[in-house]
């Protein structure tokens, strides 16, 4: 199937009020436009350089999110544009961004990344320092809107083992919206889930699902 075929098989599996970001990285400007013609808007990179490089080129209205690491040095490249940053991992990170918002007077949508996983590799915050931060703590970062939570669950084939994570995750949030963000009407994103368990994400909760391969085929590391 085409690019377009599989945009349209993968919305037509979403339920309302979960939102597509189409993982474009690796992928190709003309790939990016194919599914951009058939109506996608949001699109997802992990690296700084090939995100501003394909927002250079690339139509205005597009919406990119950073949903890879975020390093603190490649902040400054995106501040100006990037319309939601996934990977959020630390208060050293969320001090960074907003002190890049406050140059540029820009508030910088931000996601807090919880490490659900059993892999050691994947960031995050653990629940517990999620859980420790205070109301001061936010109120010191102005030039930042932090609109939820993101996390990514163990690469397994037991689907309880991940339905469990993200449930972890939904709970959390939950919690997290009726104190720390009980009166921020914008804390209302649940990025989780990708290609191979984003109907699991949906049915936890979900509301933001990640997904590249079933849109644009195996990527080419080559490139």
């Amino acid at each position: 199937m085409s690019i377009a075929e599989n945009l349209r098989h993968i919305q037509s599996q979403l339920t309302t009020g979960v939102t597509l970001v189409a993982v474009s990285k690796t992928h190709s400007q003309e790939a990016i436009m194919e599914a951009y013609q058939a109506g996608q808007r949001i699109f997802g990179e992990n690296k700084v350089q090939e995100l501003t490089t394909k927002y250079e080129a690339l139509p205005k209205d597009i919406h990119w999110h950073m949903i890879g690491h975020m390093q603190s040095n490649k902040v400054k490249y995106i501040a100006p544009f990037v319309t939601l940053i996934h990977g959020v991992d630390s208060l050293r990170l969320l001090q960074t961004i907003n002190k890049e918002g406050q140059k540029i007077q820009r508030v910088i949508p931000c996601l807090l990344q919880v490490h659900i996983a059993s892999e050691e590799t994947k960031f995050g915050f653990s629940p517990l320092e999620i859980q420790a931060i205070t109301p001061s703590q936010i109120s010191e970062l102005p030039w930042i809107e932090i609109q939820g939570l993101m996390g990514m669950a163990t690469f397994t084939d037991d689907n309880t083992q991940v339905r469990k994570e993200f449930d972890t995750l939904k709970q959390l949030f939950d919690q997290l919206k009726s104190t720390l963000f009980t009166n921020q009407a914008s804390f209302n994103t649940l990025s989780m889930g990708m290609s191979d368990d984003f109907h699991i994400a949906i049915e936890a909760g979900s509301t933001l699902v990640r997904v590249g391969s079933s849109i644009f085929g195996h990527r080419d590391y080559t490139v």
